[in-house]
């Protein structure tokens, strides 16, 4: 329903505020008004008329009082940030538009980056130096200078450098050098590694074109590969091979005719290093390792890395090898750069608006938002606004996101709603703007260094969101350039060891003096007859593991949920979190649709089916949790300021009981209650920290239910430490699960990898900060509800609907901690209630 401004008959717009009031506009005369929340726009709107009768409209606007509450910026402040910068003009109205708070506006400048030698100075094949001047290419950067020297003197190194910078000329050119003076033909003498088929298959045209110029041979090796094009790469081996980390494992377990080739290899190249942390990486790891074990040949590393807080070392733990750094900047380009906070609407709303905005002046933008929930919900607003827009993401199928990726490389596609999967360096064409949700900021840069790509202007907006980190950054925008990602990967993974070390005894028998660093797994193996020992030597007993390995996905760890739409598999989704999104009656999104799950068939066969819903449907579901931690082997321990935290093993008992409905479009993050009639039950192994808080005693006085002040504390604290350390984990809270238990005061913080991914590992490393930044986002929310609100308290992943939360509990047990109160870990009591 439209309402009509009582002063001049133009359209007024009610917007609910981020701290859960009503801002009620008229953009053409500048009346508007904040009044109490309410869900009925009726009611707003008769209440601002009746204010407007008596007199109580102001006219000039709510400017000063609307920035006194920190809700936007005054003129005043944003012509300051300004300075001496020339905006363009929807910049400016974006900046001046009175509908956010402006955190921050600047222009992201790529200094020059530093030159290196002449191409014909380098001593180069000849055919390499007069391909590279065919190519206008007269003169390396000055780290693509040294990374060649490097790698042709044989060293293994990472390239660290931002995206579109020249990394690939880096080691493609040393690569093929190597080649031509050791003249290898016949055999794999390079294997160029990729995360996904799409990035490999992206890369190859500009890989082989460079081959094809010195005469060497270089073939992609993938899932999709034709059984043609198979036989002639085993006839034919090529010096080059472009390949994944799936398609070595699968290969090198069931010796294959391909992995036979793989014995000559003497470099390995892995580009996009920075994408295998988690347990990916720790599979990757064991990958490489059993690569080195079938190589006739000491291997070379070459990683190719987006910027990183420490890319060499965590290059050194992935390769499990001593690596020298050589670092690059960007190429020359200017980016506008605005950090948004939507006080007066919410973050979907202001990113729809952005990308209209965007659009409109035929600007090609990409949307980032940070789970593939949040990229189907805003592409369907868009569609709405009328944006040619699609969703891309994991999980949709493969022949689909390459079709979204050509009609935006073609201009046929505006705007692309996606999750990270896009963030590695597929060529999706000219990209004029980024849009994205909080992420930590080297992943910005990278998503940044896409929006000035052809040497363009670049626009970049972040968005932030209505939590923790979000209202902290609103405040310290600041702290958000400092926040570089600390990626992780956790190699003593004891479940991705266990799978490793069968697929090692398979890869090539195990002699009895080798790897002595898996006794314990290698002896627990032979009790379970899944390995024998014949002549001296340990093979596999492949009856009994071949379906164990053929289950397992070194992507994560675990089961998956298969997903069918009338008879047809549309998607999947690993345990534990299909539990939470497939339940009966759920609600699931894909490809920008809705649909309800009608049956799901778990634990006997893992599927379940899916039917379409009404487009107006107007709900989405969120499941209700319950948790029990079991410690199983304390690690390590140290104290934190005062506190004693502990990082340990844990056990896991997983309970998924019901669910509520959230209205579409409504941001709040309670719903209304359904049980499931039998609950789901889940239940594993991972790692993860422990401490014990101290008691919030003031306010525990003061309150008429002390255990529920209590209790509600605890919880709050949890979620608030989750999502605060966000960025100075490295952006892994998504990958955390966390448990408080009851008034005991223990808090545990877990991986949500089956076995562990080293998210907690983190954490626990950088924990005092994560503690004092907590604090700070407490303090500084301005709302006044005893529970808190989602900027602060609230978190969208509480398993118990946002209940027992308590923000001044919490704000006293952080004080607490921050003031040096000394706690000790006790055991866990049953019947204290887990808060998830």
């Amino acid at each position: 329903m439209k309402f009509s401004c009582p002063k001049c008959k133009s359209k007024i717009e009610i917007q609910k505020t981020f701290n859960k009031k009503m801002h009620v506009s008229c953009s053409k005369c500048g009346i508007e008004d904040i009044l109490e929340f309410s869900k009925n726009p009726d009611e707003v709107f008769l209440e601002f008329l009746e204010r407007f009768d008596k007199g109580l409209v102001t006219e000039k606007g709510l400017t000063e009082g609307l920035a006194d509450e920190g809700i936007i910026r005054s003129e005043k402040e944003i012509k300051e940030m300004i300075g001496k910068i020339s905006p363009e003009k929807f910049i400016e109205e974006i900046l001046f538009s009175k509908k956010d708070f402006i955190s921050d506006y600047k222009i992201l400048k790529n200094s020059e980056p530093k030159m290196g030698c002449k191409v014909e100075e380098l001593g180069l094949d000849e055919n390499i130096s007069d391909y590279l001047k065919e190519l206008k290419i007269n003169q390396f950067y000055k780290f693509q200078e040294d990374a060649i020297q490097e790698i042709v003197f044989g060293e293994n190194i990472v390239i660290e450098a931002p995206t579109a910078s020249g990394k690939t000329e880096a080691f493609l050119i040393p690569v093929i050098e190597k080649i031509k003076k050791e003249s290898n033909q016949g055999k794999v003498f390079a294997i160029f590694v990729y995360p996904t088929k799409a990035l490999a298959r992206d890369q190859f045209p500009k890989i082989k074109k460079f081959a094809d110029k010195i005469k060497i041979n270089v073939k992609v090796f993938d899932g999709d590969t034709k059984i043609e094009e198979r036989r002639e790469i085993n006839e034919t081996p090529p010096e080059i091979l472009v390949t994944n980390f799936d398609v070595l494992h699968y290969h090198l377990w069931h010796q294959t005719k391909f992995s036979s080739l793989l014995n000559s290899t003497k470099i390995l190249v892995v580009d996009e290093a920075h994408v295998y942390s988690g347990i990916f990486g720790s599979n990757v790891h064991y990958i490489i390792k059993r690569l080195k074990r079938i190589c006739n040949n000491k291997l070379q590393f070459v990683a190719a890395s987006a910027t990183l807080e420490d890319a060499k070392a965590f290059c050194e733990q992935l390769f499990g090898e001593k690596m020298q750094l050589v670092k690059g900047t960007g190429k020359k380009g200017e980016t506008d750069f605005v950090m948004l906070f939507p006080s007066l609407r919410t973050q979907r709303k202001l990113m729809v608006e952005l990308t209209k905005k965007l659009t409109d002046k035929n600007h090609k933008t990409m949307i980032f938002s940070n789970s593939h929930l949040n990229a189907e919900l805003l592409a369907m607003q868009a569609k709405k606004q009328k944006i040619n827009i699609k969703v891309h993401r994991a999980g949709l199928m493969a022949n689909y996101r390459m079709s979204v990726e050509k009609q935006f490389k073609e201009d046929k596609l505006q705007a692309i709603s996606c999750t990270p999967t896009l963030e590695l360096g597929i060529d999706v064409g000219n990209v004029d703007c980024v849009i994205s949700s909080t992420i930590p900021v080297n992943r910005l840069t990278q998503r940044i260094g896409r929006a000035a790509r052809k040497g363009q202007r670049g626009y970049a907006f972040l968005v932030l969101g209505n939590d923790p980190i979000s209202q902290y950054y609103k405040n310290h925008p600041d702290d958000y350039f400092e926040d570089v990602e600390k990626i992780y990967i956790d190699p003593n993974n004891p479940f991705v060891e266990e799978f490793q070390i069968l697929a090692m005894a398979c890869d090539k028998p195990i002699s009895k003096h080798e790897l002595k660093e898996h006794q314990e797994v290698i002896e627990h193996h032979m009790i379970e007859g899944n390995i024998i020992e014949s002549n001296n030597r340990i093979i596999p007993n492949f009856e009994k593991i071949n379906l164990i390995l053929n289950d397992y996905s070194i992507r994560g760890i675990g089961k998956s949920i298969d997903i069918f739409l009338n008879g047809k598999k549309v998607g999947d989704r690993t345990l534990p979190i299909a539990l939470e999104e497939l339940h009966k009656d759920a609600i699931y999104f894909l490809a920008g649709s809705r649909y309800k799950v009608k049956e799901l068939n778990y634990p006997e066969k893992n599927y379940a089916k899916i039917e379409r819903i009404p487009k107006d449907y107007p709900y989405y579901t969120k499941s209700l949790t319950e948790e029990w931690p079991t410690i199983e082997t304390i690690f390590e321990k140290r104290n934190a300021g005062g506190i004693e935290i502990a990082f340990c093993k844990l056990h896991i008992e997983k309970k998924v009981y019901g669910y509520v409905n959230i209205e579409l479009g409504q941001e709040v993050t309670q719903g209304e209650k359904v049980m499931l009639d039998k609950p789901l039950e889940y239940d594993f192994i991972t790692k993860g920290i422990v401490f014990h808080a101290p008691r919030p005693l003031k306010i525990m006085e003061e309150s008429e239910d002390e255990e529920y002040a209590e209790a509600s504390g605890y919880h709050a604290t949890e979620h608030v430490v989750i999502e605060g350390s966000n960025m100075i984990t490295g952006g892994v809270s998504q990958d955390l699960g966390g448990i408080s238990l009851g008034t005991s005061g223990l808090i545990f913080i877990y991986d949500g990898a089956i076995g562990g991914s080293g998210a907690s590992k983190s954490l626990y490393d950088r924990f005092e900060k994560a503690l004092e930044r907590s604090m700070h986002i407490v303090k500084e929310c301005p709302c006044k509800n005893e529970a808190g609100c989602p900027r602060c308290t609230f978190s969208y992943r509480c398993g118990n609907n946002n209940e027992f939360l308590h923000k001044y509990s919490a704000l006293e047990i952080l004080e607490r901690i921050n003031s040096g109160e000394k706690t000790e870990l006790i055991d866990p009591v049953e019947g204290d209630k887990p808060l998830v």
